[in-house]
Formats: structure tokens, C-alpha cells, sequence
């Protein structure tokens, strides 16, 4: 059977550009409501970057809410000019560097699928995830998050080159590594 890699990427908005910095000045004059939205509007995007990248659920929740405080604290040195989405990631990136620091050995994210086909169906398709998940946490963390970025949290090139601070080229140049581990390390099990 042959194995088509296929991921479906929700739509992140992340032009909330102005939105955002209303949000923040407003934060910053002790509005702390406005902090809640931008939690609400980017929580789901980054728990879905960190449970990829860390491959732990719980590990990831707690990645995620400590970027929050740091971005929180770290508020006023948010540069207006800048895109908020790229700087609160930057940190989250950051946040769960230092988990994978002290990381020991995981297992696979547990998949919440829904049974809508046979049991045979069922368990292929949770056996495909694993294989796909497990594939990308072996990718270095700089293939990994263009990955995710990319077909998980369905970033254009340009986003995810203002994200993590590198160029378009550098973008497409490690997506195309990316891909091309992937399919090497996901041909074994796809030709079964």
C-alpha cells in the first residue's frame, strides 16, 4: 500500500497585527482582560507547536503556559513594530528548547482520534500518525519547526522566515530537508 504523507493544516490566523498591539498597550495600562485574548487567540497554535516538538501533552501544556507568563512579564519589551505572533513564538521556541533540555526519552503522543471506519481502518490510521510523529521527533529542531509550522499550524513561508528570525530561502531550503527525511524515514513503513 502505498502511504501519501498528508497533513492537514488548520487555519492559524496570525494577522492580528493590529489587534494584537491594541491588546498589548492595553495590557500594559492594566487592562488584564487584554492579556486573556491574546492567550485565547494563540493558546491552540503554540499547545499544537509544543506536543509536536516536545512529544509529550502534559510536557507541552506546561511549555505553553510558561511562555505565557514570560511573555506577560516581558510585556514592555515587546518592540510595536514587530509582529507579536513572532515574538510570543520566539519565546515558546525558546521555552521548550530548555524542556527538551531536560528531557528524558518519551513515548509518542497519544492520538485523539475518532473511530469513523473499520477497526483495521482505526488502527491503520493511528499506526500512520505514530509512524509520522515519531518521524518527526527524530528531525532536528530546526527541521521540526518548519514542519509544524508549516502543515500543522499552516504558516506561509513568510510567516514562519519572520517567526523564527531566518530568510525565505533558509524556509524552503529546510522544509525541503525536512520532506526529504521524512519521506526516507516514513518508506519503510510505507511500502508495507
Amino acid at each position: 500500500m502505498a502511504y501519501a504523507t498528508n497533513f492537514s493544516a488548520p487555519a492559524v490566523y496570525v494577522r492580528n497585527d493590529a489587534e494584537d498591539v491594541a491588546d498589548v498597550v492595553r495590557c500594559l495600562d492594566g487592562d488584564h482582560a487584554a492579556f486573556k485574548a491574546l492567550v485565547d487567540r494563540y493558546q491552540r497554535p503554540f499547545f499544537t507547536f509544543a506536543v509536536r516538538v516536545l512529544g509529550n501533552r502534559d510536557e507541552a501544556s506546561d511549555a505553553v503556559q510558561t511562555a505565557f507568563v514570560k511573555v506577560y512579564e516581558n510585556l514592555g519589551t515587546f518592540d510595536r513594530n514587530r509582529r507579536f505572533f513572532s515574538w510570543a513564538y520566539r519565546i515558546l521556541v525558546n521555552e521548550c528548547l530548555n524542556v527538551r533540555r531536560g528531557q528524558r526519552p518519551s513515548e509518542p503522543i497519544d492520538s485523539d482520534l475518532v473511530a469513523d471506519g473499520s477497526p483495521h481502518d482505526d488502527v491503520e490510521r493511528t499506526e500512520r500518525r505514530r509512524q509520522v510523529q515519531a518521524a518527526i521527533l527524530q528531525l532536528p529542531l530546526e527541521y521540526r519547526d518548519v514542519i509544524v509550522l508549516h502543515y500543522f499550524n499552516g504558516l506561509a513561508y513568510e510567516d514562519i522566515s519572520e517567526t523564527l528570525g531566518v530568510p525565505q530561502k533558509t524556509v524552503k531550503s529546510r522544509l525541503y530537508t525536512a520532506r526529504q527525511r521524512l519521506a526516507a524515514a516514513l518508506l519503510p513503513w510505507t511500502t508495507k
